[in-house]
């Protein structure tokens, strides 16, 4: 296992950060954790090096807190740095904070979170966590030894970054996505270095872009991967392109299987920063741009088609559209669509006005488009 800084800390973190937010499961239930093989991993994991350990409330339905506890009994939670996070979307009073706290402590049969991390702050949420000073129960929380650290999860765009990461000057450090194709998404590469500049460690999550990265490329991507002298999984390209830059301190991957866990550790092994050769970084900057030659729609996601006078959610559908032809991951983008899209704003509500495509910059038939969306992610019909 090779070890990276931690911000400002006088301590190692691995390469690789275990995030228990995918660990397997019974009867495709995610809520029913698979125990015996999830703390099989985690220990071997933490056997082989792995030294953080990541997990939230809400993860597994409420369930992967309790798990992460059993499974770090037995000597091994001393070895491990462990994270988990504030549910910020239940906080609705200051006294919530240590309601919240306290049954995760219970829930993770600890007494104190190495590492805690406000979770998925975004403007809104950022807004209310100003408003009923949970800074300041963080504080007390700190002071009493029940969490060592204090971060932060981010799910919006760089400038709500930079004014959270300036807004408080007790962070330690922060969690982005962030991978060879999301360079420019959410903080992406300018938060990334931002957050370094000021003394704060990365953790960085979805490195393998929730496993589409993973996943056999389609057969333009394939050729260029086999065009270099060295061969690697596409997974382990991803992971070694996030651990290449010196400014990451911990890669998290949310591992489903052992081979999953025992191919992330032995790819951790070899990692480390400005490992890759110049023709390495090239070929991974060809990947990036065949993949974007694959997108169906060219829609840049400025917005000029909002509001649909129908509520039809337009940019954030034709981008599950593109991802699932790009990746060809159409299962996950059904699941997406009808999961996290709700029905009044999916596209058969499309009323066909035609508003939308007078305002399009890039001259997108978004009507034929929803129509066409609607019938592949939300009846099932072909790609």
């Amino acid at each position: 296992m090779q070890y990276r800084d931690f911000g400002k800390l006088r301590w190692l973190p691995s390469a690789l950060g275990f995030g228990a937010m995918r660990m397997p499961v019974l009867d495709k239930d995610s809520s029913k954790i698979d125990e015996p093989e999830a703390t099989r991993m985690i220990r071997y994991a933490i056997d082989h090096g792995v030294n953080y350990v990541d997990t939230a409330y809400p993860y597994h339905g409420g369930n992967s807190e309790g798990l992460v506890g059993r499974a770090l009994q037995d000597g091994y939670r001393e070895q491990v740095k462990l994270a988990t996070k504030l549910p910020c979307w239940l906080v609705e009073k200051a006294e919530d904070f240590d309601r919240l706290l306290n049954e995760q402590l219970e829930r993770l049969q600890t007494d104190h979170i190495d590492f805690y991390l406000l979770h998925a702050l975004n403007k809104d949420s950022w807004a209310k966590i100003q408003k009923l000073n949970i800074l300041g129960e963080a504080e007390k929380a700190l002071a009493d030894g029940r969490i060592h650290y204090l971060g932060f999860s981010f799910h919006d765009e760089f400038e709500v970054f930079e004014k959270i990461v300036d807004g408080y000057d007790g962070w330690t450090f922060c969690q982005i996505q962030y991978n060879y194709m999301d360079t420019e998404y959410q903080a992406g590469a300018r938060g990334l270095q931002y957050a370094y500049d000021k003394g704060l460690a990365v953790v960085v999550m979805e490195p393998i872009r929730g496993g589409q990265l993973a996943l056999a490329p389609p057969p333009p991507i394939l050729e260029l991967w086999n065009t270099t002298a060295r061969k690697r999984a596409p997974a382990d390209w991803a992971l070694q392109w996030v651990w290449n830059q010196p400014q990451v301190s911990v890669v998290l991957s949310g591992m489903s299987t052992m081979e999953h866990v025992e191919q992330n550790v032995a790819s951790a092994g070899e990692s480390g920063p400005d490992t890759l050769t110049d023709a390495e970084r090239e070929l991974i900057e060809r990947v990036r741009d065949r993949y974007q030659e694959l997108i169906p729609i060219d829609c840049t996601k400025c917005e000029y088609c909002l509001p649909c006078p129908e509520g039809v959610a337009i940019p954030r559908i034709l981008t599950m559209y593109n991802e699932a032809v790009m990746y060809n991951t159409p299962d996950k983008a059904r699941w997406a669509y009808n999961n996290f899209i709700k029905e009044e704003e999916r596209a058969d509500q499309c009323a066909k006005c035609g508003e939308c495509e007078e305002k399009c910059p890039q001259g997108i038939e978004i009507m034929e488009w929803l129509e066409k969306i609607h019938k592949v992610l939300g009846e099932g019909a072909e790609l």
